[in-house]
């Protein structure tokens, strides 16, 4: 165990242990104390957590150095890069699509994106080593592209499939445009029969150029006008202004035994990135409390203040599985988020549907999803809670820092001891 995280658990469980013999909810917010040692031990710069939960004002907690070396502090208004978490927003988006009638989940996706018409599907290698390629069985439909059931991938193993992506695509889209990069996605060939696997993917990066086309509006500007004005989310877009530069936090990845800054690689992406395909899977910049106002909006069925974002129908869409049985319990899944009995998918974001059969400390009908730099979130329906973290560390750096699932963990032992 790394050092100064036991006093910190100790303080968690201390803590939980007196809240569970309380009727009230406590007033603080376990995730602090097992977020502060890792700051304490230069695991990760620091931290903001947003928890909210019914009948006690949202909780702030910051922590640590927005940039270590200079001691710039954490603010609650310091911005990150969402990485993935950038996801939900671009599924929110597609629904405010979806509620106007522009598309339904079992279109296919060609229907938006010609471009992929002609896809085939990867059957194997021939004895010269060639790839068999043949065309699917039924196109890729909407449903599957907003969960990553279509066939595409991110290029993260060790396929023939992901070899192309590896060579063909950049993980993150920057300056390209949406043109380009279907007509490369076109020439590599979808890695499974679509609707029969789960594989993370570009998938919301599609998205976001189907929003472009549906709307006839730049990525930035329909999520400016549709999600973050309404929603006062005045710190989130796919850039930070000068004016704001000095609030951006550095990333960081886990190095030679410390902390090192990333300037450059595949998760980078400039704050100041010149025009060209926003990335819908990985490119927004937000702060913590940005984000838990949209996760807000997605606990409240699609409004915030008195401001309609979504039809509760759709935000309910959102926050239901969409994946066949076919998918689940097959060992697909990415990191924390396997996918399983109870533990399944809705639009671009995991849905527990059986928090018993799932193994889950998370509430039935929780919808959540993480980002490459440490970050999570989740909002829980049945306990009327959102938590939002900020963290800007990657992940794919060493040592494994488990604060999502014990955050889920404490939380659940500190507010619903009895579920």
């Amino acid at each position: 165990m790394h050092r100064g995280l036991t006093s910190g658990l100790v303080f968690a469980i201390a803590a939980i242990t007196s809240c569970a013999a309380s009727a009230q909810p406590p007033a603080r917010s376990p995730i602090p104390a097992l977020l502060t040692p890792y700051v304490e031990q230069g695991d990760i710069g620091g931290y903001v957590t947003i928890t909210s939960v019914e009948g006690a004002p949202p909780q702030t907690d910051v922590k640590g150095w927005s940039d270590v070396a200079s001691r710039r502090p954490m603010k609650a208004d310091t911005i990150f890069r969402a990485f993935s978490m950038t996801k939900p927003v671009t599924g929110v988006a597609l629904m405010v699509l979806f509620d106007e009638g522009k598309w339904h989940f079992d279109d296919p996706i060609s229907d938006y994106l010609p471009e992929l018409k002609d896809m085939k599907v990867f059957r194997g290698l021939d004895a010269q080593g060639a790839p068999i390629l043949s065309r699917p069985a039924s196109p890729p439909t909407m449903r599957q592209l907003v969960t990553h059931t279509a066939g595409f991938l991110y290029g993260f193993g060790d396929s023939y499939v992901d070899h192309l992506y590896q060579q063909r695509l950049p993980l993150v889209p920057k300056a390209q445009t949406a043109a380009a990069y279907l007509a490369t996605l076109a020439t590599i060939p979808l890695a499974y029969e679509p609707g029969t696997q789960w594989h993370y993917s570009v998938s919301m990066d599609l998205e976001g150029i189907i929003i472009e086309r549906l709307s006839g509006q730049s990525l930035a500007s329909f999520m400016e006008q549709r999600i973050f004005h309404p929603l006062a989310m005045n710190d989130t877009g796919f850039s930070v202004p000068s004016s704001k530069a000095d609030r951006l936090a550095t990333l960081y990845e886990y190095r030679d035994g410390g902390l090192k800054p990333v300037t450059s690689g595949p998760f980078w992406i400039a704050s100041d990135a010149p025009d060209g395909l926003k990335s819908g899977g990985a490119g927004l910049f937000t702060t913590a409390p940005d984000y838990a106002r949209f996760a807000s909006m997605l606990l409240n069925g699609g409004q915030l203040d008195g401001v309609r974002v979504l039809s509760a129908k759709s935000a309910s869409a959102i926050m239901h599985s969409q994946v066949s049985e076919q998918v689940i319990d097959k060992g697909f899944g990415i990191g924390l988020q396997q996918i399983r009995s109870g533990y399944e998918f809705g639009v671009n974001g995991v849905v527990v549907t059986d928090p018993a059969a799932a193994h889950s400390s998370l509430g039935k009908g929780t919808y959540l999803w993480d980002g490459a730099a440490s970050n999570y979130f989740w909002v829980d329906p049945e306990h009327h809670l959102s938590v939002v973290t900020f963290v800007q560390r990657l992940v794919a750096t060493p040592p494994v820092l488990p604060i999502q699932k014990d955050s889920h963990d404490a939380i659940k032992a500190t507010y619903f001891p009895s579920k």
